[in-house]
């Protein structure tokens, strides 16, 4: 029997209740903290390679447990400031240790925080890991907040969401909704670019492409994809459904994708096809 999940999250707990950005740090940490894990993040931060005394922003730094990783990296020396568009995200890395943290909109850069502004163009590296294919609204504003924050021959290293991620369960989505006489792609909150199509978009805006490639990741589900829908989908691609409509469409893709993405045991897992890039901002 495939499993059903309610839309809405336990309200016994006043903490998995998400901001208005539609995100609840508890929540997002009791089902995804396989975004942050070692095993998933030792690539891109390998390709970053951070070294003692640099300046670095992360942007969508979420809860800040890899910005926090950074700032014990940079030392004394160094600076770390993480972004994040999520007041709840910013709240628990504050309360975690990271007194540098501000809630924004990367893709405005004219609304950036007074108090990051005042560092721009100082800044050795712009950081960012699970964030930007939520930034479909304007990824080319994305590049140029990065281009501010940065000094000359400054470091966009980061890894994200691209062609083909989460594969299978978008189709799904989008069938679903279209049943419902909804329009998917308007919906859609997600930004999952080719390589050919990021790296176009790094070099128009004056920077160097280092590396970019794709990397399928098998990337196990340990609370279900239900769990998952709920909290990656609830609040973003089916923000305008009601909750038991949503539940409805939650189930039904549940269902679709079990035979692609449920093994014998019931154990549940999708294929992330994650990009990961480094480029240089060239100088005039």
């Amino acid at each position: 029997m495939v499993e059903s999940h309610s839309s809405q999250a336990p309200v016994s707990n006043p903490a998995f209740v998400p901001d208005a950005s539609g995100w609840s740090a508890a929540r997002y940490n009791q089902v995804a903290s396989f975004v942050y894990s070692s095993a998933f993040t030792s690539p891109v931060l390998e390709l970053l390679a951070p070294q003692p005394g640099e300046w670095i922003v992360d942007f969508g730094c979420g809860s800040g447990e890899l910005t926090l990783e950074l700032k014990k990296t940079v030392g004394r020396d160094g600076r770390v400031v993480g972004v994040d568009f999520s007041s709840s995200m910013i709240d628990k890395a504050k309360h975690g240790g990271l007194e540098h943290a501000f809630v924004a909109d990367i893709q405005t850069p004219a609304d950036l925080p007074e108090a990051l502004l005042a560092s721009a163009n100082q800044f050795d590296v712009v950081f960012s890991n699970a964030a930007l294919h939520w930034c479909k609204r304007d990824p080319m504003g994305v590049v140029l907040s990065v281009k501010r924050m940065l000094k000359p021959s400054g470091r966009f290293v980061g890894e994200m969401g691209g062609l083909m991620n989460c594969v299978g369960v978008r189709s799904a989505l989008h069938i679903a909704l279209r049943r419902r006489n909804y329009d998917p792609v308007s919906m859609d909150p997600w930004y999952f670019p080719s390589v050919h199509d990021y790296q176009t978009l790094l070099s128009s805006a004056g920077f160097k492409v280092v590396h970019i490639s794709l990397n399928p990741r098998y990337t196990p589900l340990p609370a279900g994809l239900g769990a998952w829908l709920e909290l990656f989908v609830r609040h973003s691609f089916l923000r305008e459904l009601g909750d038991e409509e949503a539940k409805e469409v939650i189930n039904e893709v549940v269902e679709s994708c079990a035979v692609d993405s449920r093994d014998a045991q019931g154990k549940w897992a999708l294929m992330y096809m994650r990009l990961r890039f480094h480029a240089v901002l060239s100088v005039l």
